[in-house]
């Protein structure tokens, strides 16, 4: 009944006050889903779309006094579409997502107008991630990706020296708090828009993801009011970078000029990804959600590494340095190495996996680097899973420059152990005091507790295979004596 009362009143002509708590009283209602159902009407949700100015008339925003009333209307409608799917079928219907990009256009240039853009841009969000075909309706017909790359563009100030390279300005201060919400919420929208942006049909599309890709980078740059603000606007732009086509990420680099200080690798600049490696370090330090933190980071990182050239050879330089000191376990330390050695092994397969995946393309999938770096423990599930554990190398192509070990490594290399990959003391044989007849009973011993645990299922015994898969062991040792006959010589 309150509900009700509240969305009479709003139908009428009343004072600002009067709107602006009236929906207050209801955005604090609308977070109860059981007194929903007499919002989610047409009828009163076009009531909130006027008081949003989403309705059809091309009214500009020039009463800087009805601006409390859209924001609270639009945080209305953010509690309303979140807890309602009723909610969310009608704001298809009534096509709140074309009047949600009409208003975004109406903030363009407009001064105080911040708290708006960033509501109307967290409905977008809320919008394209609740409801599949408002994501295609703004994919497709609205230009959604044009539209809140602009919305990104225009949060960020951002200011172009050139075609995909924004100027870097060390003395500006941090955005505002204001400014940071309306890039987060901007980037959210994109992420979802661009969703399923692997592939790149037309000139046009990648004019437009290396563009964005370009704003990302200069958001990567660029810090907020407070330490936990710039991570979570950095965190978003990875997830978007993620989205964006890897041939277009080339922009993340550029060419360093004279007077740039930044970090420079082969001529290029590299403070973006040395942003995104830091932002990796720290992920991995704090120790827990790797699936949700730390997972889209070191995608993008090993996607850039497989296809550009210099941020591989840059990235390599920093996580896999020549080697020297071999005395210690790889995963024992506290280098990037060590904390992502430590990671192939961790109980999460989908962290273990990329974490060793980004560790091999910075070898060039070659095995005999990776082992090096890791030893045969740490990189054993991995090279089983991609059939390499009788060695050799990944599909992908990667240039001929080869790897420079140090003198230290050449000198300590015969006595490293190359399961754990470190150099073991000379451990003494205890078969040499051992008579025939100890080591035959020990052999059998051995043998039939592997036999009694065969038979039990609790193991089942592996072999690999010519072509480097695991196979039970009956298999693959038939296998071996099949391509040894066909190998033999018939004479």
């Amino acid at each position: 009944k309150l509900c009700e009362g509240i969305l009479n009143i709003l139908e009428k002509d009343t004072k600002t006050s009067c709107q602006v708590a009236c929906l207050e009283a209801l955005r604090i209602l609308s977070r109860d889903k059981k007194v929903l159902v007499p919002v989610t009407t047409k009828r009163n949700m076009q009531i909130l779309m006027r008081l949003a100015k989403l309705d059809t008339v091309e009214d500009a925003l020039e009463r800087v006094s009805e601006f409390p009333v859209i924001v609270e209307a639009l945080k209305c409608l953010c509690n309303i579409i979140f807890n309602s799917a009723v909610a969310q079928k009608l704001s298809l219907e009534l096509n709140l997502a074309a009047m949600l990009c009409s208003l975004l256009e109406k903030c363009k240039d407009r001064q105080f107008v911040d708290d708006i853009k960033c509501f109307d841009l967290r409905l977008l969000f809320l919008l394209s991630l609740l409801h599949t075909d408002i994501r295609s309706q703004l994919r497709q017909e609205l230009q959604g990706v044009q539209v809140l790359t602009q919305a990104l563009e225009s949060s960020l100030s951002v200011r172009w020296t050139e075609e995909y390279k924004a100027a870097e300005d060390r003395d500006r201060p941090p955005l505002s708090l204001q400014e940071t919400d309306c890039a987060i919420e901007a980037l959210k929208a994109l992420f979802n828009v661009t969703l399923d942006s692997w592939n790149v049909h037309s000139e046009n599309e990648s004019h437009q993801f290396r563009y964005m890709a370009a704003i990302l980078r200069h958001c990567l740059l660029t810090t907020g009011p407070t330490e936990d603000k710039t991570e979570e606007l950095h965190s978003n732009a990875i997830n978007l970078l993620s989205n964006v086509p890897v041939s277009c990420l080339d922009v993340l680099i550029s060419p360093s000029s004279q007077e740039e200080t930044d970090i420079k690798y082969n001529g290029m600049n590299m403070g973006a990804i040395q942003i995104l490696l830091d932002f990796m370090e720290k992920r991995i330090d704090k120790g827990s959600s790797y699936r949700e933190g730390l997972t889209p980071v070191l995608s993008l990182l090993t996607e850039c590494c497989r296809t550009h050239r210099n941020i591989r050879k840059f990235i390599k330089a920093q996580v896999l340095p020549p080697l020297r000191d071999v005395s210690n376990r790889p995963e024992v330390g506290t280098t990037v190495r060590n904390k992502l050695v430590r990671l192939m092994t961790h109980v999460d397969l989908g962290v273990k996996q990329i974490a060793a995946e980004f560790l091999f393309v910075l070898c060039k999938e070659r095995v005999d680097s990776l082992l090096k770096y890791t030893g045969y423990g740490n990189a054993a599930g991995l090279l089983a899973a991609r059939g390499l554990l009788g060695g050799g190398r990944g599909d992908h192509w990667y240039s001929d420059d080869e790897d420079t070990d140090t003198e230290e490594y050449k000198s300590a290399k015969p006595n490293i152990n190359l399961i754990t990959g470190h150099l073991e003391e000379p451990m003494p044989n205890p078969m040499d005091e051992m008579t025939e007849e100890q080591k035959e009973y020990e052999a059998m011993k051995l043998v039939n507790m592997f036999d009694k645990l065969s038979r039990d299922e609790l193991i089942k015994p592996m072999g690999v295979r010519p072509d480097g898969t695991m196979a039970p062991l009956e298999e693959a040792v038939s296998q071996y004596h099949t391509n040894k006959q066909e190998s033999s010589d018939s004479d």
